[in-house]
C-alpha cells in the first residue's frame, strides 16, 4: 500500500526524490536522456516553480534534490509534468512508445544537513557500487542545476 504524498509543513522545503523507469528499462544513462532531463529541470523553476539541485541518473532511475518557490505547483503535479514531458522526448529519441516512468515516486523531506549529506553521499556512490564507474566523479550522468544547500530555516 502506498501512502499519499503529503504537502510539507515547511514553507520552502528541500526534497530528495527518486523516480524509476517503467519495468526498470535501462534508458537513462545516455547523453540524450541526460540533456533532455537537464533542459527540462533548468526550465522548471520558471515554468513550475521547482528548482532542481544535485542530481544523478542511473540507467533505470534518477535521484535528485529539489526545492519549491513560494508559488510552486504542488510536488505531485510537478512530478507528473516533468515525467510526462521527459517521457515524450526520451521515447522519441529511442523510437519507443508507452510509459517511460513508473507512476509513483519516492520523496523524502530533508530534515538536517546530515540527512542531506547522507542522501547525496549514498547516491553519488551508486555508479561505483554497480561497477559503472571507478570513482563517483567519473560518472558522466550527474550534475547540479541550481545550488540548493540545506538551510535549517527550511525545516
Amino acid at each position: 500500500m502506498h501512502l499519499p504524498h503529503l504537502r510539507p509543513f515547511a514553507p520552502h522545503p528541500l526534497v530528495f526524490l527518486t523516480a524509476c523507469v517503467y519495468q526498470r528499462r535501462q534508458v537513462l544513462a545516455s547523453d540524450a536522456a541526460h540533456d533532455i532531463l537537464r533542459d527540462l529541470w533548468a526550465k522548471s523553476a520558471k515554468l513550475n516553480g521547482w528548482y532542481v539541485g544535485q542530481y544523478l541518473l542511473m540507467p533505470d532511475h534518477v535521484h535528485f534534490f529539489a526545492a519549491p518557490s513560494p508559488a510552486a505547483r504542488p510536488l505531485a503535479d510537478w512530478m507528473r509534468i516533468w515525467k510526462s514531458m521527459s517521457a515524450t522526448r526520451i521515447n522519441q529519441f529511442h523510437r519507443q512508445t508507452g510509459p517511460l516512468w513508473q507512476a509513483d515516486y519516492f520523496d523524502r523531506f530533508i530534515r538536517s544537513l546530515d540527512d542531506y549529506n547522507e542522501k547525496w553521499n549514498y547516491v553519488a556512490l551508486n555508479p561505483v557500487r554497480k561497477d559503472l564507474a571507478v570513482n563517483p566523479e567519473d560518472w558522466p550522468y550527474r550534475g547540479v542545476i541550481h545550488d540548493l544547500r540545506y538551510d535549517a530555516s527550511r525545516s
